[in-house]
C-alpha cells in the first residue's frame, strides 16, 4: 500500500496494483480541452478512452479544460470542480493533473506588449494553485508546448513567443520541484526534436497542437514515469509520430 502525505490533515491511499479504478481530474486550458484535434479529441480524451478498455485500469478521467484559461481562472474553479466529482460513495478524486500557464505568457496587442499575466504575479499564482491542489490530493503537472512564432498574433491580439514560454514554464517547473510535484517538460521535449518536427504537429493557428501533435503529446504522457504508476502497462496502438 502506498500512502501519499498531504499538507493538510487529509490522507489518500492508493493500492499499488490499482485494481480499484481511480477518479482523476485533468484541469487546465485548451491543451487539456484538446482544441485543434477534431479527430481524436486531444490527449486527455485519448487517455480517458484507453483507461476504459476492458483489459486496462478502468480509471475515471474528467476533462476539465477550458479554452483561454489562465492560472488564476483554474485556481478559482479547482476546489469546486474537485468537490463535485465525488459521485462514487461520496469519494473525492484520487489525482489531479494540471496543465496551464501558456495563456499567462502571451503578450498583449504587440510583440513587446505587457504579458497577459505579469511574471511576478504569475509566480505567486502558480504557487498558490499548486499549494491548493496539494491540499486536495496528489498532483501531476503537464507543461505547455512551443508555439509557431511565425503565425502570431493569435486572434489578432495575442503574441506568444518561445522566450516568454520558457520563462513561464521554468517558473512552473521550479515551483513544482519545490513541492515534489512531478513536472512533464513537454516544451523542452518538443524543442529538442527540431522545428520541422514541431511545425508538423501544430494547427494552422500556430498555437494548438493538431491531431498528430496531440498524439505525440499522449505518447509523452504515457511514457512519463510519474503517470505510469497509475496505469497497467498494455500496448497502446498509435500511428508513429
Amino acid at each position: 500500500m502506498q500512502t501519499f502525505e498531504l499538507p493538510s490533515s487529509m490522507q489518500l491511499s492508493v493500492t499499488s496494483n490499482h485494481r480499484q479504478p481511480l477518479k482523476i481530474l485533468a484541469l487546465g486550458d485548451s491543451l487539456v480541452y484538446g482544441f485543434g484535434d477534431p479527430e481524436k479529441g486531444g490527449w486527455v480524451e485519448q487517455l480517458r478512452r484507453w483507461w476504459m478498455l476492458p483489459e486496462n485500469a478502468g480509471h475515471v478521467l474528467y476533462n476539465l479544460g477550458v479554452r483561454g484559461d489562465r492560472t488564476q481562472q483554474v485556481a478559482k474553479r479547482l476546489e469546486v470542480e474537485f468537490r463535485h466529482r465525488g459521485e462514487l460513495r461520496n469519494r473525492v478524486p484520487d489525482l489531479i493533473i494540471l496543465s496551464v500557464g501558456g495563456n499567462d505568457s502571451a503578450r498583449l496587442s504587440r510583440p513587446n506588449g505587457r504579458n497577459y499575466t505579469d511574471f511576478a504575479v504569475f509566480e505567486s499564482e502558480i504557487a498558490s494553485l499548486l499549494d491548493l491542489a496539494q491540499q486536495l490530493c496528489p498532483v501531476l503537472f503537464v507543461g505547455m508546448v512551443p508555439v509557431d512564432e511565425a503565425k502570431m498574433p493569435f486572434l489578432d491580439c495575442l503574441y506568444y513567443n518561445h522566450a516568454d514560454q520558457y520563462r513561464y514554464k521554468e517558473a512552473t517547473r521550479v515551483a513544482c520541484t519545490k513541492r515534489q510535484i512531478p513536472y512533464l517538460d513537454t516544451f523542452e521535449q518538443w524543442m529538442e526534436r527540431g522545428e520541422a518536427w514541431r511545425l508538423k504537429r501544430l494547427s494552422e493557428d500556430g498555437l494548438h497542437p493538431n491531431t498528430l501533435g496531440y498524439q505525440a503529446l499522449l505518447e509523452n504522457v504515457l511514457d512519463w514515469e510519474a503517470l505510469a504508476t497509475y496505469h497497467s502497462r498494455f500496448d497502446f496502438q498509435m500511428e508513429p509520430s
